[in-house]
């Protein structure tokens, strides 16, 4: 079994972050993803509100995080789910779908993952035409006609990017405002090749081999449409990735967010979690960057007061 000082558990912006505080304390780090490293802010087509970059997409900061994550000596093994979480006072056992590791303090950083609408036709066409990934797929619609579904941040930064590719992009949201910072909402409707259907739901996906045209109804009204579109980008928020946690005895909200205090603590001794997993109000890359800051300096500090075996 292989004895590491800490493990993080993803490594996304917080992950990271912590990884580079951990190694640069001297502590044998770990990091482990089941997906590729980087995290969710890979996704997103443009990066403005990041101090030190004007502007920058989120594909080329993940790779500069990780990158220097690398470079400081943080181990990171990629595609490596953990499935379970012991712990045995002050041994913390990480089993993964690979191996079993110990380590005596654990971070969590596992991000969260994009919901679904759970409506006809999402999953049918997944690939084909609906996406939830704007920079990943957007370029294989230029010129076409795309909607995007949500009124958050993610939703308008995401018909902003698009709109550059796109012919026509028609945003969908449920409600009658946005909820979205003030500059994304001005960007989003300056666009002259953006149109926003307000109160309106998809109620349907549609096509052949490909998606064709979208059911819509307006939720006031009850007015229903048919908008014809070549792919659907649905931006409607996330679900923090915190079942292993919960399953090992850590506290989570009601919502499934990780319970942590202002020192990144979880219930347990030892657990720290940090980024969009866990219960903090705000979920921007920059947030998640001090979380895993502080968690590792926390972690750290745990450690030195550890019986010295």
């Amino acid at each position: 079994m292989e004895n590491w000082d800490v493990i993080i558990v993803g490594a996304g912006s917080a992950g990271l972050a912590a990884g580079i505080y951990a190694v640069r304390s001297g502590l044998k780090t770990l990091l482990l993803d089941e997906k590729l490293a980087g995290g969710n802010i890979s996704d997103a087509p443009l990066v403005v509100n990041y101090p030190g970059f004007a502007e920058i997409s989120g594909r080329e900061l993940s790779e500069k995080i990780v990158s220097q994550c690398k470079n400081f000596g943080a181990v990171i093994h990629e595609l490596e789910a953990v499935e379970a979480l012991t712990f045995n006072g002050d041994t913390k056992i990480v089993t993964t779908n690979k191996t079993v590791y110990q380590a005596k303090a654990v971070i969590l950083a596992s991000g969260a993952r994009h919901k679904t609408v759970g409506i006809k036709g999402e999953q049918e066409f997944y690939g084909r035409g609906v996406s939830y990934c704007g920079v990943c797929d957007g370029p294989f619609f230029k010129e076409k006609k795309i909607a995007v579904l949500g009124g958050g941040n993610s939703a308008c930064s995401t018909a902003v990017y698009l709109s550059y590719l796109a012919s026509h992009v028609t945003l969908i949201h449920r409600q009658d405002r946005f909820r979205a910072e003030h500059r994304l909402v001005l960007d989003v409707t300056s666009k002259s090749n953006v149109n926003i259907l307000w109160n309106t739901e998809i109620e349907k996906i549609q096509g052949d081999h490909k998606v064709r045209h979208l059911m819509l109804k307006n939720n006031i009204s009850g007015e229903k449409t048919i908008l014809d579109v070549d792919a659907v980008f649905i931006q409607i928020g996330e679900i923090p990735n915190s079942t292993v946690a919960k399953a090992s005895g850590i506290e989570t909200s009601t919502a499934g967010y990780i319970k942590i205090n202002i020192n990144q603590e979880t219930n347990i001794s030892g657990i720290y979690a940090a980024g969009d997993v866990t219960t903090h109000p705000i979920k921007q890359v920059g947030t998640a960057v001090g979380q895993g800051i502080t968690a590792a300096l926390k972690v750290y500090n745990y450690i030195q007061k550890l019986p010295k075996t």
